[in-house]
């Protein structure tokens, strides 16, 4: 497994303490803690391995078990990037699947701890349409009994993926799916209902993210709901869907990032609006809503939803902003849908609106930071003798100001009142360099001072007493990449110490000051 730490050729780095696992998080103004152990299921463990090569097992009433091995894909120091390539994995039989079950593992079949690297996002492609998704909640999608998608050895596949490099050391990664198979010749196949995914996101096209800022949206700045809550009432009809004729939803479930509670799926008829489930969170997290320790419901086997031509199916997602800024949050509800009436009249009767979580906590979520890091406290740290116009970021170092540098390099830069400090990212692609193979995105994002703990899910967070955040710098052809490799920091900052970090690389931290003009 890869070390969290920085290269340090050709600089003085300060010596961070080493990375302990198996830590609960003791944050100030923690939201509310976790359930009791004793209704809490026990972590999987840490030495849990999965098979690197596909393999299928036949299981009872002509269900086969089938494991997936998708790769070796390549990860690239730092990466962030979004892919989208052929997927030839898949059965070599028509049939039908009933379960998927997504995962991402190393080469020797171990599964990385996601303060290292993480799934951020699958999506599985086929004849063109989002069919089934993974992110790092990794829920289970399992179709009630009866009911499946329908395969044929014919169909195109296409693997969307993005995987989250948190780290400045190469590696290589599988990303694994469990599938249940009923083959089409087996006798079970003629009883199975064909469904479709009707996809549904609060946002729309191949990167759907919006931001959550802290102290903003409802219920006094501590609940941000999109698209509710946002600021361009344009936004409001994204993530609807409009039924063109009669058909049953019957499975259901939720994506979020952390930070997130629930995302609600609502249907509206001749005016009327009524709530159809929503995918609540469940935070392992001992910090609370902070982290990817977390798992979301979904449906129960016993919900069916019949709608009707005219009815709009619509959904929202809901994040805590009252402690910490969410940047490029998701909310998606995935829908499973037959065609046919064969569930309940959402007006008139009654449906089970409790969902189900498909786990319990992960070993690979078991890194929550927050401890002493060895880093120093920036609000003592002596500043620049004169102002500083640029800080550069080169081999994922804050130039001045980086946390973990000594002598002067370690000193904050200095701004006055009413100036800025502009942030140059020179480990970003470089457009007029094409040869250069670099798509290194860093941020400067808010963090509470000190901000110099050890990294690990739930640490740091977005919470600095001033919100401002820079945007992936670099370039690339999806909405993650700011599209430059500049940012400056507000003109607006009162005097004071600003601490920040990379929340795309966040052991990266840093701070800069903005002092007064002597005789002001």
């Amino acid at each position: 497994m890869p070390a969290l730490s920085r290269p340090a050729a050709g600089r003085r780095v300060r010596a961070l303490a080493p990375i302990v696992t198996l830590m609960a998080v003791l944050l100030a103004a923690a939201l509310p803690a976790a359930a009791p152990a004793a209704s809490t299921p026990k972590r999987t463990s840490a030495k849990l391995k999965l098979s690197t090569t596909s393999t299928v097992t036949q299981g009872e009433n002509g269900v086969q078990h089938m494991h997936f091995v998708y790769g070796p894909v390549k990860i690239n120091p730092g990466q962030n990037s979004i892919f989208f390539e052929p997927n030839t994995v898949r059965p070599k039989e028509d049939g039908y699947f009933t379960r998927f079950e997504p995962n991402l593992i190393y080469q020797d079949g171990t599964i990385p701890r996601v303060d290292v690297v993480h799934l951020h996002h699958a999506v599985w492609m086929i004849n063109g349409s989002p069919t089934w998704a993974a992110g790092e909640e990794k829920t289970a999608a399992i179709m009630p009994p009866g009911y499946g998608y329908p395969y044929r050895t014919t169909d195109r596949w296409q693997m969307n993926h993005m995987i989250h490099n948190l780290t400045p050391n190469a590696t290589s990664v599988y990303i694994t799916y469990d599938l249940d198979f009923v083959p089409a010749t087996a006798p079970q196949a003629a009883a199975i209902q064909p469904v479709r995914t009707q996809w549904l996101d609060v946002v729309g096209g191949s990167y759907p993210v919006f931001d959550a800022i802290k102290g903003t949206g409802h219920a006094g700045g501590t609940r941000y709901t999109y698209p509710d809550d946002a600021a361009d009432p344009g936004v409001r009809n994204a993530g609807r869907w409009t039924v063109g004729r009669k058909q049953t939803l019957v499975f259901v479930w939720g994506h979020l990032h952390p930070g997130g509670l629930y995302d609600d799926l609502k249907i509206t008829r001749n005016g009327v609006t009524k709530l159809l489930f929503r995918a609540n969170t469940k935070y392992y997290e001992p910090a609370g809503a902070v982290s990817w320790d977390v798992a979301v419901t979904v449906t129960p086997t016993d919900w069916r939803i019949n709608v009707q031509p005219g009815d709009v199916i619509s959904m929202s997602g809901t994040y805590d902003t009252s402690r910490a800024s969410w940047y490029e949050s998701m909310a998606i509800m995935p829908i499973s849908v037959a065609d046919g009436w064969s569930g309940v009249d959402p007006f008139t009767q009654p449906y089970p609106t409790k969902g189900v979580l498909t786990h319990g906590p992960l070993a690979e979520n078991r890194n929550h930071g927050g401890a002493r890091a060895g880093l120093p406290n920036p609000l003592k740290l002596l500043g620049t003798t004169a102002p500083v116009s640029q800080v550069a970021i080169d081999d994922f170092v804050y130039g001045q100001g980086d946390l973990s540098a000594v002598g002067r390099a370690g000193r904050l830069p200095v701004v006055h009142p009413g100036e800025s400090l502009t942030f140059l990212n020179n480990d970003a692609f470089d457009v007029n360099r094409i040869t250069d193979p670099r798509t290194i995105y860093h941020t400067i994002t808010a963090c509470k001072s000190p901000c110099n703990r050890q990294t690990g899910i739930a640490y740091p967070l977005a919470d600095g007493k001033v919100a401002f955040d820079s945007g992936e710098l670099g370039f690339g052809p999806y909405r993650n990449a700011a599209q430059r490799k500049t940012w400056s920091t507000p003109k607006t900052l009162a005097t004071g110490t600003y601490s920040y970090f990379c929340r795309i690389h966040p052991f990266m931290r840093g701070a800069f000051r903005v002092v007064k003009l002597k005789g002001t």
